[in-house]
């Protein structure tokens, strides 16, 4: 199930939920407010999907800052789990820990106690531009790069 068309990112309450990253540092949507960003949900942490999913969204990393986007990945894990499965892979990303499922709801993608796989794209302003759900982790991340390459180019074609 999609986002409602009333949720937006840079809702006020929406963009000042607090939630800990793998470090355990306390971040908000708004921190990202200026970038382009990739908000990529997933089940749990060092299962097979979401690890391929996260290495693909790594491997592209490079390419997405190129776009002056970032990629932050969310699911209820804890801190901890969250700290050794971005150690354990090299995921040179954020994770952020949504452990009570306030931004997982939020974003309509809470399913059964965890997140279903899904990812939203979200502009400077964090106006949702894109959604994906039901995604299959192989070739998801490239996927992503190239509606990012599009929006971009569409938005440069506009004078924007």
């Amino acid at each position: 199930m999609p986002p409602t068309e009333e949720i937006r990112a840079s809702d006020q309450a929406l963009s000042h939920l607090e939630l800990p990253d793998h470090t355990g540092a306390i971040r908000r949507l708004d921190d990202f407010r200026g970038r382009n960003l990739v908000v990529y949900f997933y089940p749990r942490d060092d299962t097979p999907g979401c690890t391929v999913e996260g290495k693909e969204f790594r491997d592209l990393l490079d390419q997405f800052a190129a776009l002056d986007c970032e990629v932050i990945g969310v699911s209820v894990d804890s801190v901890q789990s969250h700290r050794a499965f971005r150690e354990k892979h090299a995921l040179g990303f954020t994770l952020l820990s949504d452990s009570d499922g306030k931004l997982t709801r939020a974003f309509g993608v809470m399913r059964e106690g965890y997140a279903a796989r899904s990812t939203f794209v979200l502009d400077r302003e964090l106006r949702i531009r894109r959604s994906f759900s039901e995604v299959t982790p192989r070739g998801h991340a490239q996927q992503v790069l190239g509606f990012v390459r599009t929006l971009l180019e569409s938005h440069r074609m506009l004078g924007g």
